[in-house]
């Protein structure tokens, strides 16, 4: 387990000098979303939007709690979690500048169930947060001990077909096994949000199919309400998509999906 802090501390490293980068991108729009727009995207307002009034909701590795906030607006009583303290330190001034009642806290999304013993209506995680972690099985675990009886955990990913190549190619070269135990690393300059950025992005990741993303919610005991995949990505972070008449992206020769969504409960 001292391998996986290091790694958890290289990618804590990141992540915080990717706050500062993100916060003033044009991808995360900091002004609109402080004077109102709501940073959720479709797949999840569609899947909850109309459900999290008056709920109490969770949201797992919140980056600098756009999204956390964004549910707050909503009418939920959120908290949100995050290994990057820049992110969780800019996450509470947002809550404050805007007035908002959300919570956030710093720690290991593994090791959530150490920190918060509240359980929740809600759990809630989206985009780019899987394949930070090494093991699903306490990742499911814990998101069973978090959910209140009868609540829901909603996630929406981008699609393990799409971690199996090597961005650092032109074109992609398919290279990372689709279930791949060891470790990735990956050095490079910039960051998803703003390529052209000087900071060195080092991160150590993990690729989980989906076989493991349900074993590991249902061996916890949670029920499966859903699986869809979808063609579409609500975020331009891969090379050459198109911009579709509905502001999704898509690839140019669409082969496999790029997005997945689970919902679930818990008994």
């Amino acid at each position: 387990m001292e391998d996986h802090h290091n790694y958890f501390e290289t990618n804590r490293n990141t992540w915080n000098e990717k706050v500062d980068v993100h916060a003033k991108s044009d991808m995360y729009a900091m002004e609109a979303f402080k004077a109102g727009t709501n940073s959720l995207k479709s797949y999840e307002l569609r899947a909850l939007g109309d459900d999290v009034k008056g709920k109490s909701l969770l949201h797992l590795q919140c980056h600098f709690g756009q999204d956390t906030l964004s549910w707050a607006r909503l009418g939920a009583k959120c908290t949100g979690i995050d290994l990057s303290d820049q992110g969780i330190r800019l996450a509470k001034s947002l809550n404050n500048e805007l007035n908002l009642d959300a919570e956030f806290v710093c720690c290991n999304v593994l090791e959530t169930s150490q920190t918060i013993k509240e359980q929740f209506d809600i759990v809630f995680t989206s985009y780019g947060v899987i394949g930070w972690l090494p093991d699903l099985k306490p990742w499911g675990k814990m998101i069973f001990e978090r959910l209140k009886s009868g609540g829901v955990f909603y996630m929406v990913e981008f699609h393990p077909i799409l971690w199996m190549f090597d961005y650092q190619t032109n074109p992609p070269q398919l290279k990372y096994h689709y279930n791949q135990d060891e470790v990735i690393y990956e050095e490079y300059q910039g960051t998803y949000a703003d390529e052209d950025s000087v900071m060195m992005s080092k991160e150590y990741g993990w690729n989980h199919g989906l076989g493991d993303v349900i074993s590991s919610l249902t061996e916890a005991g949670l029920h499966i309400e859903f699986l869809r995949e979808h063609d579409e990505s609500p975020y331009d972070v891969f090379p050459d998509l198109i911009k579709t008449k509905d502001g999704m992206y898509k690839m140019k020769n669409q082969l496999y999906p790029m997005i997945f969504e689970i919902k679930a409960t818990k008994p």
